[in-house]
């Protein structure tokens, strides 16, 4: 307990705002980092207590259990997935054709033939769209009303909102209902970006919730067996990537390094140093207290989940019998999501799988400005086609995806143009107009919401924002989005930013 201006207030076990505002006049830039996260994660349990659930009265509310979220990092093109357009030109359809798949009228990429079959329990809305046609992980996936290029190299940028698995995993833990031995919210397969040859992006961290929300991050530990088709003619390296192939020993490991990537991120990006410069006596004092009761919370989780057996059972996909892990692909997104499968299973209520880069970023996995035709067909499309599948129709069978939704999004869509120049040509960045992809979980089945243009390249009805994509999760999972929590400087913001509930995609 610290005594401040005549009045007893507990900084580890909820801090009202006033009192901290009160002290020194602080604000976003008076106490570390550390400091910061710990107090804004008291302020959001506290703000959350109160929270009234608005949209309880709308379907589907609660329906989920808990969310695995796929995401593609680089951005899939509309075109060679869920929306062809085989009546168009070719320099705007391309080389691959259409196939049907179970729902009657609905047409996606030949490359995808099991994925065909298990859309009559999806919802495919086609018409997505943003401003933004940047790699924005950290804009597509949270409340964040604004982007730019600069706050992708700035991971800690105090303008960063919550990604959807911290709130998530905040709620969650808020409420009591997490399983014992699980964190709330899980990375897979390693810290995003950490084995490519750029420092990690912003994106999936808990930003003002604090960092106890930030995914726990494994890491996948085994070899590639395929080398992984060139990003470009530019690239000279052969890679062994394991999203190509990988051996049947690769496993999935707890380090206790798992929860380190962003506060590494933010001593590189020069952030604590900024915020050290303005430190004065009475906030190191503050922040020390914060630290001695907090600080040992986070180390305490580190550490239980390190030891604890169900967490690493549960990653141990090698229990697995080699025909379901080869239904999966064995490939590193195929065994991620098999993992994913099993995590879920034991009660993580949120765990995303991302297509990460390996060794070279360039943009990343799905980032195809080259080279476009041979990634999709030798490696991109048939790696979504087994995993994507294989863990619908798992779930289905295991009697869980009424109570688990699984959500393939990425970050924007490729240009309804072809450009031809490059060797085996390339889509580039476009938000406008682009497609995901829903399953489970209270989501509607076999149904298709919005439609595009002749070219694929913008909507003509139905437009949906990420923002509405993340408050329609978050319903269904049974979160209000417009649950407000103080961001850094004190302001009380949604959850979900400006998002809606979209009642087109329920079922």
């Amino acid at each position: 307990m610290l005594k401040l201006l005549g009045n007893t207030t507990r900084l580890c076990d909820g801090i009202p705002r006033r009192e901290v505002l009160r002290v020194g006049g602080m604000g976003a830039f008076g106490l570390s980092a550390a400091g910061i996260s710990r107090l804004r994660a008291a302020q959001a349990a506290e703000a959350g207590s109160s929270q009234a659930v608005a949209n309880a009265g709308l379907p589907g509310f609660g329906k989920a259990k808990s969310c695995i979220l796929l995401f593609p990092y680089g951005s899939p093109p509309q075109h060679e997935t869920f929306d062809p357009k085989p009546e168009a030109p070719v320099e705007i359809r391309g080389e691959l054709g259409t196939i049907s798949s179970v729902v009657p009228g609905l047409s996606i990429c030949e490359r995808l033939p099991e994925v065909a079959q298990v859309l009559d329990r999806c919802t495919v809305v086609r018409s997505v769209t943003h401003p933004y046609p940047l790699h924005c992980v950290a804009y597509s996936a949270t409340g964040n009303p604004d982007y730019d290029v600069s706050l992708e190299t700035r991971p800690r940028d105090l303008r960063h909102w919550p990604f959807l698995g911290s709130i998530v995993g905040c709620a969650r833990e808020r409420s009591g209902d997490l399983a014992a031995g699980m964190p709330g919210n899980i990375g897979l397969p390693w810290l995003l970006n950490s084995k490519s040859d750029i420092a990690p992006l912003a994106g999936p961290y808990a930003e003002f919730l604090g960092q106890r929300h930030d995914p726990f991050w494994p890491t996948f530990n085994g070899r590639g067996t395929r080398v992984g088709p060139h990003l470009s003619d530019a690239q000279t390296r052969d890679v062994v990537d394991p999203y190509a192939g990988c051996t049947p020993e690769g496993r999935f490991e707890i380090s206790d390094s798992g929860q380190s990537g962003p506060e590494l991120e933010l001593s590189r990006l020069g952030r604590r140093r900024d915020l050290l410069r303005q430190f004065d006596t009475l906030n190191r004092r503050i922040d020390k207290v914060a630290r001695e009761g907090q600080y040992d919370r986070h180390q305490q989780l580190a550490f239980s989940l390190l030891a604890d057996p169900r967490l690493r059972k549960a990653l141990d996909v090698t229990q697995e019998p080699l025909p379901v892990r080869e239904r999966y692909g064995l490939t590193l997104f195929g065994q991620s999501c098999l993992a994913a499968r099993r995590l879920v299973e034991a009660g993580c209520p949120f765990v995303t799988v991302f297509w990460d880069a390996y060794e070279i970023f360039a943009g990343c996995a799905w980032d195809t400005h080259a080279n476009h035709f041979p990634r999709l067909k030798e490696y991109l499309l048939p790696g979504m086609d087994l995993a994507m599948s294989a863990l619908i129709g798992d779930l289905t069978e295991r009697g869980l995806l009424d109570e688990t939704l699984v959500v393939w999004m990425s970050e924007h869509g490729r240009t309804p143009q072809i450009d031809s120049k490059p060797k085996g040509a390339g889509r580039h960045h476009w938000s406008r107009a682009y497609s995901v992809a829903l399953a489970g979980g209270g989501v509607a089945a076999g149904r298709v919401v919005g439609s595009t243009d002749p070219t694929g390249g913008e909507v003509a009805d139905t437009p949906v924002s990420p923002k509405d994509l993340l408050a329609t999760t978050l319903h269904l999972l049974g979160i209000d989005p417009h649950w407000q929590v103080p961001s850094w400087d004190g302001r009380p913001l949604p959850v979900a930013g400006s998002g809606v509930v979209r009642p087109e995609l329920i079922g």
